[in-house]
């Protein structure tokens, strides 16, 4: 491949970082707009909307390979669509955007786990030691670095339903590489995008009910659903995979350690967050150990390069 071409695709996988790790911040603001249900749902039908026009001719070509997966379908729409970003908002209620975005970034290590589990991988010592090592940094980043807190277990809640969300993505990721040959990409992100939906709305009018809080329209939440639905959902999730059909999936996936990067500058340049001692150092643990569960072994370095590229693949 040429030079260009990989230049190209580095590119792309730095973008859908820098718009996923904006996400964290622009959620953080808006759920100051919208309850977390309705801001989930709005999101998705702002997706489903804008993906319909070019649909059609895709769905009639797709649709027989998509209705045999009808239960997969559901799980991705659960866990990916409804539930982790759902999840995700609700818990930018209660903890930052820097925080909420260093413990997403263990996202990796969980789909380790439930690829040992789901797709029957093996779990190497490599993997088991980068697994350890960041949940040492979670712990450090949800008890403030405070021993106390730890004993205590006075921690924020906001942290731990941000690990709630992260085990919710990485189920929809372990099932999504399980069906990736079997599902088309951009058709299943338009079905599950209106399963989503239609499992929101019903409990969007339940918050409603419960809470009471009505949205705030304004340009400013105009401007964050217009981020979160288009570039968030669409431009970040075409820039990812293009970026991994170029450079290969074992080499991009050390960008998504970006996202908690870009998540802290945007952070501390566009809100009243800052950046803490507790959080840099419990950040850098657990991006050393995701890095550490990522890198293969000398072994199956060796084996790849034998085989020319044929070892990576696609997301």
């Amino acid at each position: 491949m040429e030079a260009p071409n990989k230049k190209y695709g580095y590119l792309l996988l730095i973008l859908a970082n820098m718009i996923w790790g904006g996400n964290f911040v622009i959620g953080r603001i808006g759920v100051e707009y919208f309850p977390p249900v309705l801001f989930s749902l709005l999101r998705w039908v702002l997706v489903f909307l804008l993906l319909t026009p070019f649909m059609v001719k895709p769905l009639k070509q797709e649709w027989k390979r998509l209705r045999k997966h009808k239960p997969v379908l559901l799980l991705l729409a659960v866990s990916g669509v409804a539930g982790y970003n759902t999840i995700i908002y609700f818990a930018l209620q209660y903890t930052t955007s820097i925080n909420a975005s260093v413990v997403n970034s263990t996202t990796p290590l969980f789909i380790a786990i439930f690829a040992v589990f789901i797709l029957k991988e093996k779990l190497s010592w490599q993997r088991t030691a980068g697994i350890l090592l960041s949940v040492l940094g979670i712990t450090f980043i949800i008890t403030r670095g405070s021993l106390d807190a730890f004993l205590s277990w006075s921690v924020n809640p906001g942290d731990l339903i941000v690990l709630m969300a992260v085990v919710m993505w990485a189920l929809y990721s372990v099932i999504g590489k399980k069906y990736s040959g079997m599902l088309p990409g951009l058709s299943t992100l338009y079905i599950t995008s209106f399963i989503g939906i239609l499992l929101l709305a019903p409990l969007s009018l339940i918050e409603y009910k419960i809470t009471g809080v009505e949205p705030a329209f304004s340009i400013a939440s105009a401007g964050i659903l217009l981020y979160v639905g288009i570039l968030a959902s669409i431009v970040a999730f075409l820039s990812w995979n293009y970026g991994v059909s170029i450079i290969g999936a074992s080499k991009a996936g050390v960008f998504l350690n970006l996202l908690p990067l870009f998540a802290v500058i945007f952070a501390v340049l566009f809100t009243a967050e800052s950046l803490h001692l507790y959080q840099a150092i419990g950040g850098g643990i657990v991006i050393f150990g995701v890095m550490l569960s990522s890198v293969p072994s000398f072994r199956l370095k060796k084996e790849a390069l034998k085989q020319d590229g044929i070892y990576s693949k696609g997301q």
